[in-house]
């Protein structure tokens, strides 16, 4: 069992308790499986090889976010099949789609509906892939592999979350550009990741803290923490966007409760990216600083919250053991920064210092 730290309010004044997290078993909802994805894309995390004929030169020049180009697909299915079919691709994103900060931007596939059926890609339309970002620093490959470990996380708690395939890609230019062959990962659709959960995709504006499952929010915020990540909002919509920033909804009935979705994880702190910026709304100077960001009105979920953090330490780590992809270097560097995580959590102290004290009020 253990023993967590919560802030109390009590009669107008603010003491602190020690509160067992088994004192709270019988309000907690059963933790959630373990992801089960139905597509069959999603269904296994061996990476598949693929090939991308377009011309790309014009992709990338362009970066068109609307018109798609031409182009061919070329894969080989878990089951050894090989198959040929038709692309249309697009580039996709913000801030990676800028040309100073990606000299190749991440990429929206298209595919043909009824030329995937009975293959991997069967049920697949629209993908969103995430690319290496820099032609020629190795290193960066690294980076989609940290950023792809994230979502591997996030589904060792959760199937309320987003499905990702990694790809071993070779882009073919039929333009004439040199061939190169690189890793990346596609990412489930949010209205397929609703569909296997029996909810519905959700859109909407400004949402408060009562709008959102208070379980599921709570949850979210400390894996943010975990990762280091600070580049998102449950709240609060980008211009000109649908709410909110890097996540997505889902609910039963269409409306509140609603069920965050949580994604794009490369300016977070255990992927290090060389162009992420620490968010200009705190007082960071590194993208590695932690800063959770959780309502203060769900401090009284937080040890349950934890103690599944604790509970599920021997699989997080076991998912770094076996990826066989990371270098040594990224290795070392993600296991330390889980490390940092989990003796934040060892401490009670630490515990009110860097969670209760820093809690956000609700909007």
């Amino acid at each position: 069992m253990v023993v967590l730290p919560l802030k109390l309010v009590a009669t107008g004044m603010l003491m602190t308790a020690l509160v067992s997290v088994s004192a709270l078993a019988d309000t907690h909802v059963s933790s959630p499986d373990r992801y089960a994805a139905t597509a069959p894309l999603f269904a296994i995390n061996a990476p598949l090889v693929v090939t991308i004929e377009a011309p790309l030169t014009t992709l990338m020049q362009e970066r068109p976010t609307e018109d798609y180009l031409d182009g061919k697909f070329s894969f080989t299915g878990d089951d050894g099949t090989e198959q040929t079919i038709d692309l249309k691709i697009r580039t996709r994103g913000k801030y990676r789609r800028e040309e100073e900060h990606c000299d190749f931007a991440p990429i929206r596939l298209n595919f043909r509906k009824k030329q995937v059926v009975d293959t991997v890609f069967a049920g697949q339309d629209k993908l969103k892939l995430v690319t290496h970002c820099q032609n020629r620093k190795r290193h960066y490959e690294q980076l989609v592999l940290r950023e792809f470990l994230a979502y591997r996380f996030l589904q060792v708690f959760t199937n309320k979350s987003f499905g990702v395939r990694l790809l071993q890609i070779k882009y073919v230019d039929t333009e004439g550009g040199e061939p190169m062959t690189k890793v990346g990962f596609v990412i489930e659709d949010d209205d397929d990741v609703a569909e296997r959960n029996g909810m519905l995709s959700v859109k909407g504006g400004y949402l408060s803290g009562d709008d959102i499952e208070r379980r599921q929010q709570n949850f979210v915020n400390v894996f943010q923490y975990l990762i280091g990540n600070t580049e998102y909002s449950l709240f609060n919509p980008e211009p000109d966007e649908f709410c909110c920033h890097n996540m997505d909804f889902m609910s039963v009935t269409g409306g509140p409760p609603l069920i965050p979705l949580a994604y794009d994880f490369d300016f977070a702190g255990i992927v290090n990216a060389p162009y992420a910026q620490p968010n200009p709304r705190f007082e960071h100077t590194s993208v590695r600083q932690r800063l959770y960001r959780g309502q203060c009105r769900n401090n009284d979920l937080l040890p349950d919250t934890l103690q599944r953090f604790v509970d599920k330490k021997d699989a997080i780590f076991g998912i770094v053991d076996e990826f066989e992809l990371l270098n040594s270097r990224s290795r070392r560097y993600v296991t330390r920064y889980l490390n940092t995580f989990y003796d934040h959590l060892s401490k009670p102290n630490s515990v009110i210092a860097r969670f209760i004290d820093k809690c956000e009020d609700s909007p």
